[in-house]
């Protein structure tokens, strides 16, 4: 990176931080005042070269020729946002004021902030979203000339303009504002505990938990991700930073490469739906439905632990076929205890949360304890060069969140002026008759093909808007709807074509893409079948009697392990199809059906562990 380049991402990285720490710490900004200065550093962040996507990056390899003009371009971009949301800023008293009643400026200063936001976004996230933001523009227009319930009279520019600019019901809304109030924050306190040694203080705690059993290494990498995603909330990022150790090391125990990589990706995506903090998407979650997070964490305990149980099932079996053991472990694996005092500052955010604090008093004070804590022993404290990579590091996790939920609210605030999420809703309970179950399937199917190429917070606030209404509808628990959209937008980094976490961790072990991702969504599997499973009984949401919960978590332990050797195709021994067949036929039934039929699967499961166990030692 030039000197000149990086010298002004340190300078806008650190000014970042002093204002957000600022805002949750001491004085608390209108929305109208935070949102646009959070999105102008950011957008200034990402016009200046940091987190930019494929075509800047492929430019950047371009001729010396073009350079002038690039940095000539982006500038303009960067003053024409620092213009617009300054506009916004200096005149929101008076923009209130005379809502409704939008001048040419204000429409010229909104014209400009949908244009840069839209560049932003197809710069820090690729044209999935982008093309998704452009369709539903294109919507305001063409509306008297469709069919059915997509039908509405059209509206002009300037009024989608002011809709999208004037209020807090487009760019300015509820995505943009979680990310605002607390997002950047939770990203940097995750990023200064991952600097300090965090990483390697979480794997040295998996390797401790996981390391002495069959397929140690890759159970180990299952774990450290786990807790590593908690903090990152992103998947590809979580690959990067835990997957850079873990694949190496599974790759040396005798995994072979397409087997580590989507280990390591199915292990990062399921660290999005990990307690205590989860991902950005959760903020949303919790803002949007008016849930306090804790309530949204608590219930998300069990359905996260059924997944990861599975895939420490998978790993286990997977080692069983393939031969792979165990590995020795040092005394101190990982310097756990040089190091084991970076998890106070999680002590601390996880203690403001339980005790009814907001999320963003709980990210601040979170900072302000991971910072404090880095100075306490000698191997955790950042020097100078190490404290700015940190600011860099963390502008560069939060300039995707920002792009993507200033663009996502483009999104939403083109289904509230037009009402399609209403629409969509009654469209999604006409086509399902009326039954949940084939609503939920509707519903999957459309997640599934937004995440594909849209990050997880936009693929939920999308589908939040147009979707959940129509579960909710239907009888479905309001956490449980959005739960069910949040899962299956996180599930779509391991989902085909398009693999994010996949295709970021077959790079890193040299291996098939495709093949890795497929992988990856075989080890993922349980995600496809959880979000089902808690909204047709909401007992493992922890929302039934203790009785339920206790049935349900058995059932659902018994439910994914089955599932995992089922897909694995291995149980103390090689399982032909038929009896893969028939495991995952049990583990629908324990999951999804009700107690007497899951009774009986339970039986039949039984049956089937035991009969290998007696043929293996008859034959010995």
């Amino acid at each position: 990176m030039p000197v000149m380049r990086r010298i002004g991402i340190t300078l806008v990285a650190a000014t970042a931080a002093m204002f957000h720490l600022y805002s949750a710490g001491w004085v608390s900004f209108t929305a109208l005042v935070q949102r646009p200065v959070h999105l102008a550093l950011m957008a200034t962040l990402g016009f200046l070269g940091l987190e930019i996507g494929r075509l800047a990056k492929g430019s950047a390899a371009s001729s010396l020729r073009t350079a002038p003009l690039r940095a000539t371009f982006d500038a303009a971009l960067i003053l024409a946002m620092l213009g617009s949301c300054g506009y916004l800023v200096s005149q929101h008293r008076m923009l209130v004021q005379r809502a409704g009643n939008a001048t040419s400026l204000d429409i010229a200063a909104g014209t400009i902030a949908v244009l840069v936001v839209l560049e932003l976004a197809r710069r820090t996230t690729g044209w999935g979203l982008v093309s998704v933001a452009l369709l539903a523009l294109a919507y305001t227009q063409v509306g008297p000339w469709l069919p059915g319930p997509l039908a509405h009279r059209g509206y002009p520019l300037t009024r989608v303009v002011e809709h999208l600019y004037l209020s807090t019901e487009g760019i300015w809304g509820i995505p943009l504002g979680v990310s605002a109030d607390f997002v950047y924050l939770f990203i940097l306190f995750g990023t200064v505990l991952e600097r300090a040694g965090g990483g390697e203080l979480l794997i040295g705690l998996a390797r401790r938990v996981a390391g002495r059993t069959r397929g140690g290494p890759a159970k180990t990498a299952a774990v450290a991700s786990a807790l590593m995603g908690s903090l990152s909330g992103s998947a590809v990022a979580n690959v990067v930073t835990t997957g850079s150790l873990t694949i190496p090391m599974m790759k040396r125990a005798g995994f072979r490469p397409y087997l580590a990589a989507a280990i390591e990706a199915a292990a990062s995506t399921g660290g999005q739906l990990m307690p205590p903090v989860m991902g950005s998407g959760a903020f949303i979650l919790a803002t949007w439905t008016n849930i306090p997070y804790l309530r949204v964490a608590t219930a998300a305990i069990i359905p996260a632990i059924l997944y990861y149980v599975a895939l420490l099932a998978a790993i286990h079996f997977a080692a069983g076929r393939t031969g792979v053991g165990a590995v020795p472990d040092s005394p101190d694996s990982g310097g756990v205890l040089d190091r084991i005092h970076l998890l106070l500052p999680l002590a601390v955010v996880v203690g403001f949360l339980a005790f009814g604090r907001s999320p963003m008093r709980a990210s601040f004070w979170g900072v302000v304890a991971a910072a404090s804590i880095t100075l306490v022993g000698r191997q955790t404290r950042l020097d100078r060069r190490q404290i700015a990579d940190t600011l860099i590091a963390a502008a560069a996790g939060a300039v995707q969140v920002a792009a993507a939920c200033a663009t996502a609210g483009i999104v939403v605030g083109v289904a509230t002026l037009t009402g399609i999420g209403l629409r969509m809703s009654e469209l999604i309970v006409q086509l399902s008759a009326g039954q949940l179950p084939l609503a939920l399937l509707l519903t999957a199917l459309g997640s599934i093909v937004l995440g594909l190429g849209l990050p997880t917070t936009a693929a939920y606030v999308v589908l939040a808007a147009l979707g959940a209404p129509a579960l909710v509808q239907l009888g479905a628990p309001v956490l449980a709807a959005h739960l069910f959209i949040f899962y299956f937008g996180c599930i779509s980094n391991v989902t085909p074509p398009v693999s994010l976490a996949a295709y970021a961790a077959a790079g890193l072990a040299g291996a098939p893409p495709f093949r890795t991702a497929m992988t990856a969504m075989a080890l993922a599997a349980t995600g496809f079948l959880v979000p089902f499973a808690f909204v047709l009984h909401p007992a493992l949401l922890l929302a039934a009697p203790p009785i339920d919960i206790m049935i349900s978590v058995g059932s659902g332990l018994l439910g994914v392990t089955a599932l995992a050797a089922g897909a694995v195709g291995y149980h103390n021994r090689p399982l032909p199809v038929w009896e893969r067949g028939l495991l995952v036929a049990v583990a629908l039934a324990l999951l999804l059906a009700g107690r007497p039929i899951a009774l009986g699967a339970a039986a039949v499961l039984i049956v089937s562990w035991f009969r290998p166990t007696r043929r293996a030692h008859g034959s010995s």
